[in-house]
């Protein structure tokens, strides 16, 4: 008897919406589950070189919590390419700035480091308010607290 290891292929996936409200969700635990989603941990046809996940839509991103003294003491670095370049930035100066790059850094931090990530990574959609554009996909609320 021939035994071999099912392996998904992209087009047997069924790919399914999910609306993640943030608000007062502490950030690191957040991204984790909306990492696991979009990359189909959560699937029983997980594969890890087929993107097997679902879409996620994170709303009220500005409403995110951290624990301790993260918001004066984490920073976020990108450099300009030239020398000298070096800009950095504390979570709470990019909070007021940008809001949806707090939870768009820490889920990308959480998925594979090459053109898979990449791909899985735009299926992510942040806003800082409690309103999105993605209502004809029809998304169902995902219950992150019980995925903890």
């Amino acid at each position: 008897m021939k035994k071999y290891t099912y392996s998904a292929k992209e087009n047997d996936i069924q790919k399914k919406w999910w609306v993640v409200d943030a608000d007062g969700m502490v950030l690191g635990r957040l991204a984790s589950v909306v990492a696991a989603r979009l990359r189909g941990k959560h699937n029983p046809l997980f594969t890890p070189h087929v993107d097997c996940g679902d879409f996620v839509v994170v709303i009220n991103a500005d409403k995110v919590r951290m624990t301790g003294r993260k918001w004066q003491q984490k920073t976020y670095y990108r450099h300009s390419g030239y020398i000298g370049g070096l800009k950095e930035i504390t979570a709470e100066k990019l909070r007021e700035k940008r809001p949806e790059d707090l939870v768009r850094f820490a889920v990308k931090g959480m998925l594979p480091k090459n053109s898979l990530g990449r791909s899985i990574f735009g299926k992510l959609k942040v806003y800082a308010g409690g309103d999105h554009p993605h209502t004809a996909q029809q998304p169902q609320p995902l219950n992150v607290s019980a995925n903890l």
